[in-house]
């Protein structure tokens, strides 16, 4: 069911999934969303902090999509594509926001925008963040911002752009299933065959990007045969 966005606001919080799952205990309904001036406890992938200063967008939606819990992963890739298309829309004509598996969205190379995903019994919260004005310098991948690139936006305004694409990509999820999305995500991607690397465990894995499984896995190309990574981090090298 494509949701109506119901918005609550706030000026300062701990983390915005934090508050989701708190209101999700009261009963919250599908397509609740948190957005937050600034998050004191701001997370991201893998145990990531994400930087969260005023002046970026901070958002989490609620959603009880009725899907079995098993493609409630799908719903990562679908919040990229509304990310990018979002950021495309606020930057300046011709420049595009490309992904990196399996939810970063970036702007010539340095990332704009992070996703969380996490799953609470049968509901999802999705957790947004996007760097309109700030970003951080002390990490180890470079950022940028919208403002950097040219682009001009209000927080409120790029949170309303962002709530009318995510609807738009889950009513495509819900009525079409996942692999238009897959193809969309794969459009904005590496392009087949480039030499990336996954730190899928303790020792990286190197080879080529052979696309995406059905249900999102990386697929991988390396000496030893096609591997499936279903969890980690990527980087393009130049093999």
């Amino acid at each position: 069911m494509t949701p109506v966005f119901t918005i609550r606001h706030y000026e300062t919080i701990g983390s915005t999934n934090d508050e989701i799952r708190r209101l999700l205990l009261e009963g919250a309904e599908h397509g609740l969303v948190v957005h937050a001036d600034e998050q004191t406890a701001g997370r991201g992938r893998l145990a990531h902090t994400w930087f969260s200063p005023p002046g970026n967008l901070y958002m989490s939606v609620l959603l009880r999509t009725g899907q079995p819990t098993a493609r409630c992963a799908e719903l990562s890739f679908v919040a990229a594509l509304a990310v990018a298309d979002t950021v495309e829309t606020l930057l300046p004509r011709q420049m595009q926001a490309t992904l990196k598996w399996p939810n970063d969205v970036l702007v010539k190379g340095s990332k704009i925008s992070g996703i969380l995903l996490e799953q609470v019994d049968d509901a999802t919260i999705l957790g947004i963040g996007l760097n309109v004005l700030e970003a951080p310098s002390n990490t180890a991948y470079k950022t940028t911002t919208i403002v950097a690139n040219g682009g001009i936006a209000s927080v409120d305004g790029a949170r309303d752009i962002l709530l009318e694409n995510l609807r738009q990509h889950l009513q495509t999820w819900e009525t079409e299933g996942f692999d238009p999305i897959r193809l969309r995500w794969l459009a904005r991607s590496y392009p087949i065959g480039a030499a990336i690397a996954a730190s899928a465990g303790s020792q990286p894995v190197t080879g080529h990007f052979a696309g995406l499984d059905a249900d999102g896995a990386l697929l991988l190309d390396t000496p030893l045969g096609r591997q499936r990574i279903v969890a980690g981090e990527v980087t393009q090298t130049t093999g």
